[in-house]
């Protein structure tokens, strides 16, 4: 799994939003998680602890799980490909 990989999951999870009416908390959970992966990404394993990436993650697939299906599939192969890459 790579890198490449994650932000074309985040690209795609921001695609599924458009296409939905999500809350602005919600948008704003997004964004903040966006920026953490890619920050956690380019910083080359030297990021802070990458356990508040995953929580936020956490949150947001607990709470898209009813809401936004699709999203949910999206953030947890996020999730998923982390973990792969040793996140």
């Amino acid at each position: 799994m790579s890198n490449e990989q994650i932000k074309n999951l985040l690209t795609r999870l921001h695609a599924e939003l458009e296409t939905t009416d999500v809350d602005a908390e919600t948008r704003s959970l997004i964004k903040e998680l966006d920026a953490d992966i890619h920050d956690l990404l380019d910083a080359d394993s030297d990021a802070d602890d990458p356990n508040p990436i995953l929580e936020r993650a956490q949150l947001l697939q607990t709470d898209f799980a009813n809401k936004y299906p699709v999203a949910e599939r999206v953030v947890r192969e996020i999730m998923d490909t982390l973990a792969k890459i040793g996140v």
